[in-house]
Order: C-alpha cells, then structure tokens, then sequence
C-alpha cells in the first residue's frame, strides 16, 4: 500500500507544444498505487492514471469539489479560485445544473444541426473566397462554437473580442498573476451582468432569458449564481471545442489513411469523434482537484480524509488495462466509454453540442477540402488548461 510520505513529483508531465501524452504515464499507470505529485502551485496531491480510478474519483460522492474551497489546491497558476458550478457538489450543483440541462439534451441538440452545418459551410465558404493559406483556428473552429453558444445563450457574436480575452483569461495558468486574473473575472461577470440586464429589460427566447426567470420569478439561484452560471456556460460553451476542432484535424493530418477513410465514408465521423475524444489528450494536466472526505482505497493507494486527487483524464484514456492497443487511432473500436467529456455529477452537461459541433466541423471540412494541407508551423496555446493550436496554417 502506498503511504502519504511519498516525496511528490513535479507535475504536469505533457508538453504544451505539442499532443503527445508523456512517457510517465505510462510509467505511473503499471507502478503500484497512485502517484504523489506537485503543480506549481499549492499543496501536493495524488494522481490518478488508470482508468478503473478515474471512474472511482469522478463518480464516487466520497470525492467532493465542494471541500476545495478555502484549501490551497494544488494548481497549475497563481491565482486560487472559487470555479462556480465546477466547484460544488450535490444537491447545489444538482440545483443549477437542473436550470441549464434541457437546454443540452440530445433531442433538443440534434435540432440544431442543420443550422450547424450552414455555419460551418458559411465559414468555409469565406476562407475559399479569401483563399490559401487561412488559420483554421480564427477563420473556422473558433467561430463556429462561439456563434452557438452566443446564439443559445443570446450574447451578441460581435462582442467576441471581449469576451476572447476574458476567456482565455479564466483558462490561463502562469501567464497571470491572481491580482489579474481577479481583475479579469471581475470584467467578465461585469460584462454579463450588463446583458442580464439588458434581457430583463427585453425578454428573449434565449437560456439567458430562461435562467433570469428561474432567478427572479422561482427565486432558483441567487444573481451572483445566475452571472456566474452565464460565464460558465460562454466559456466552456466553446473554448474546449474549438480547441479540438484542430487538435483533431492536425491528428487526422499524421495519421492521412484514417483521414483518407472518413472522405470515402462521411458516415464514420461520428464513431471517428469518439475515438478522436479519447485519444487527443487534450488537458495540459490534470486539474480541478477532488478532495477525499473519509479515507478511500484507490488503486492500491488509502487516501486520506481531507487529501486531494486529480484525474489525469488523458493518461485514463489511454490504459493499456482498459483499451485494447490504447495508443492506435481505431475507428472501428467497438467499445468507447471514453472519459473526453468526464463522468460522474460533473459530465460534461454540453457532450451533445461539443459532439455535434466537432461531427459537423469535421464533415464540412473534410467533403470541403480534400487537399487540406499544413502551409506553415502550428503556433501551439502555452500557459493555458487546454492545448491546442491558437494558429494553424492551411492550405488546399
């Protein structure tokens, strides 16, 4: 059994130049129990690899993210925040994830994928008409979860720029110190609490007009619950997504006979976007911790009451113990139940959209363009939660 005297590591292991997942967690996952690592910032944590554990610490009650307020949780940036919904457990986090999840069932989803593909084609259409060589990341898989979820939330498309700015703030690592990051926050709740109270004053048919009235006509949530559950919604509502719309194709572009594949059979993208989600590690690192509120067994390790876990969600993904050949891009593996979108009280509450999104993103893309090519370096996101490309160069 593995103590807590371990002397912990350093940690993240993943370069952020780049996709590869590193060697150590391979080597993490066949040693015995979990490892003892440090992030940057605050206390030492355990690290979950395998996936059997990954599932126990997302899905288990005993794990709670409600226990890291007030801690010094182990973080990859300076500033120690409270992270809104990201940060409660059941029944509060339950009672605001009520309000939002009708809006992201897969019936209501599927809806919307005509007007998806038409923003997609829209968008290529303009990068054709400009011409060669365009950034894929600024010109198409930027845009096209911006405009849904601006448009389901009813936060003007225009305002983009701003609100860029202040996401990229939220996601960041080093590259702020907290007093920025703070400062930030603060404009992005200011932001949208000028947009609530432009829609209490005119009611939309929007989630933003439906979340004011679960506030002011059923009293659901308090006002900083409602600007924060907006601000939630705006950024994961699009910065993950656009961040795997190239992360996926620059993996298609080294593996050419999958991307080959999916020109000649347009109907295996959904399977292919499955299996992109689990085998992109798309985190940086491991992070919003899980604080263990008894002492738990996991995989060979007690963790203590009050000691906090961090699932490394791409290392889960990829165990050997789990996966048959982890490390090949399969199309045809028969069984997935990937952890890309997490699992447990906290799964990802926009799955239906992100996959929609990255299915049509992918076909109009591929059907599109069939020379699709790299015409420069990639310029690869540094000091954020999520890697990705913030440029690629493409030409056809």
């Amino acid at each position: 059994m593995t103590t807590a005297n371990t002397e912990p590591v350093s940690y993240p292991f993943n370069d952020a130049d780049g996709l590869g997942l590193s060697e150590a967690y391979d080597r993490a996952q066949e040693d015995a129990g979990l490892l003892r690592v440090r992030l940057p910032y605050g206390e030492p944590a355990w690290l979950v690899t395998r996936y059997a554990d990954a599932r126990l610490v997302l899905g288990d009650r005993r794990f709670s993210r409600a226990e890291a307020a007030g801690r010094d949780v182990p973080r990859l940036g300076p500033a120690n925040a409270d992270t809104g919904i990201l940060g409660m457990d059941p029944p509060d986090h339950t009672r605001l994830r009520t309000l939002v999840a009708k809006a992201f069932t897969a019936h209501r989803v599927e809806r919307m994928r005509p007007d998806v593909r038409a923003l997609a084609e829209g968008f290529l259409d303009a990068m054709e008409k400009k011409g060669p060589p365009a950034d894929l990341v600024e010109d198409y898989a930027l845009p096209i979860p911006v405009a849904v979820i601006c448009r389901m939330l009813g936060v003007p498309e225009e305002d983009r720029p701003k609100f860029r700015e202040w996401s990229d703030a939220a996601l960041s690592t080093s590259s702020l110190t907290a007093e920025e990051f703070f400062a930030k926050r603060e404009e992005l709740r200011a932001y949208m609490a000028g947009l609530v109270a432009e829609r209490r004053a005119q009611p939309q048919d929007d989630l933003m007009t439906a979340l004011i009235d679960a506030r002011d006509a059923r009293d659901r949530l308090t006002e900083l619950e409602l600007i924060d559950l907006c601000v939630a919604i705006l950024v994961a509502g699009h910065e993950t997504t656009a961040s795997q719309i190239p992360n996926f194709m620059v993996t298609l572009l080294e593996h050419p006979e999958h991307l080959a594949g999916l020109r000649e059979e347009p109907d295996l993208i959904p399977a292919a976007v499955e299996e992109l989600m689990r085998f992109v590690p798309l985190g940086a690192g491991a992070s919003f911790p899980r604080y263990a509120t008894e002492d738990v067994q996991v995989g060979g390790t007690l963790v203590r009451a009050g000691e906090p876990v961090l699932v490394a969600v791409g290392a889960a993904n990829r165990d050997a113990h789990r996966f048959t050949a982890p490390g090949k891009l399969d199309f045809g593996r028969e069984s997935q139940q990937h952890l890309g979108f997490g699992h447990g009280a906290h799964h990802c509450l926009g799955a239906p959209l992100a996959r929609l999104e990255l299915q049509e993103a992918l076909r109009a893309l591929i059907l599109r363009f069939p020379g699709l090519r790299l015409a420069g370096d990639i310029g690869w996101k540094n000091e954020m939660i999520v890697r990705g490309p913030f440029s690629m160069p493409v030409g056809w």
